[in-house]
């Protein structure tokens, strides 16, 4: 299984915005910056991310994105969906009914076994997923990072936020 990159990118993005929660954010600017990548590549995943409405906007010179609820409540699964879709990532072709041995259609009333391995596989997919809210990766981040790091960080930040005011 192979995921688009924009969800690395995405998932950073709400991890580093999770300490701003609920009224200060980055802009697209400082979020391109801190990641490495270019701002219209960063745009796109943050755009998506506000479809999903993981994240709200604020315009202009001070703008910037702030996460739209508590980063607890805010799952790998929803921000992975939100840039990659919703399409399954197994799609049965009925592959079974085909050649000369193929299984007529009429025969086929249940879902094969490897279609039923795939759709278990991505259920538990899933399920391990949505069990990771952004708190636990800014926990997990925090626990991960030395002193000296999250010092820089900080550091780095206080130039950076910007308030995103609620809806």
């Amino acid at each position: 299984m192979r995921m688009n990159e924009g969800v690395e990118w995405a998932a950073h993005a709400c991890t580093v915005l999770a300490p701003f929660w609920p009224r200060h954010g980055l802009s697209l600017a400082a979020l391109a910056e801190l990641h490495g990548v270019p701002a219209p590549y960063m745009a796109k995943q943050m755009q998506r991310l506000s479809a999903a409405g993981l994240v709200r906007t604020s315009r202009g010179r001070t703008g910037g994105y702030a996460l739209s609820r508590a980063p607890s409540e805010i799952s790998l699964w929803q921000i992975a969906r939100a840039v990659d879709g919703v399409m399954p990532m197994f799609r049965c072709t009925e592959i079974r009914q085909r050649g000369p041995c193929g299984t007529p259609r009429e025969n086929c009333t249940r879902p094969c076994g490897i279609a039923a391995s795939f759709a278990a596989a991505e259920a538990a997919y899933r399920k391990a997923l949505e069990e990771v809210s952004v708190a636990d990766m800014l926990e997990q981040a925090m626990a991960n990072a030395g002193s000296r790091d999250a010092t820089a960080v900080a550091e780095w930040f206080k130039s950076k936020v910007t308030e995103v005011p609620g809806e």
